[in-house]
């Protein structure tokens, strides 16, 4: 298993940390920002990191991998391929995730959830929501870094996170660099 150090430095070494005034992807603020595609470039940091993740998740009947698109696709095909099972992918359909392309999923399936960076768990609950509307098992979630800092999230399950940080947020009214008048970067991709 990774060390908490080992996960930050592949992530520090990629340059996926920032500083700044940030928009997440939750829409939310904060002054710090873990880029994953600068990690998920790298294709022996995506076997090092879902190999933890597969690991971890060994011999406890996981059959089926589901990841979001779309960092969530590298995640789920890797740590598929390396617990020997299905890989599927969650994408984005009328503010929504469901199963495309002829994927399905059945009430036999024990799914794990990946996924990048976890702030307020929209991705993942969306996963997990599509897991349950497929009459489909939820086997847990694994995710890269777990960034909610005890935020309530919208599951039940609680995350397993190859790293957790304490990084801080706030919505934009509550924001001191909006406050202070700091021009905002908006890194992330969500669009449903």
């Amino acid at each position: 298993m990774l060390t908490d150090e080992q996960v930050r430095r592949i992530f520090l070494d990629a340059g996926a940390y920032r500083k700044g005034h940030f928009r997440l992807t939750s829409g939310r603020h904060s002054d710090e920002y873990w880029e994953k595609f600068q990690v998920l470039q790298f294709p022996s940091a995506v076997q090092t990191l879902c190999g933890d993740i597969a690991g971890r998740w060994s011999g406890k009947g996981v059959t089926v991998v589901l990841g979001p698109t779309t960092g969530g696709i590298l995640l789920a095909l890797e740590t598929a391929r390396q617990l020997g099972v299905r890989a599927l992918y969650a994408e984005a359909e009328h503010g929504r995730r469901v199963l495309r392309r002829g994927l399905k999923l059945g009430p036999q399936e024990h799914v794990l959830v990946v996924d990048d960076v976890l702030t307020m768990g929209g991705s993942a609950a969306e996963c997990v929501q599509l897991v349950e509307e497929h009459g489909a098992e939820l086997a847990g979630i694994a995710v890269l870094i777990d960034r909610s800092s005890g935020a309530r999230l919208p599951f039940a399950t609680k995350p397993d996170a190859l790293l957790r940080v304490d990084a801080h947020s706030w919505t934009p009214e509550t924001c001191p660099m909006c406050a202070d008048g700091k021009p905002i970067d908006e890194p992330g991709s969500r669009s449903l």
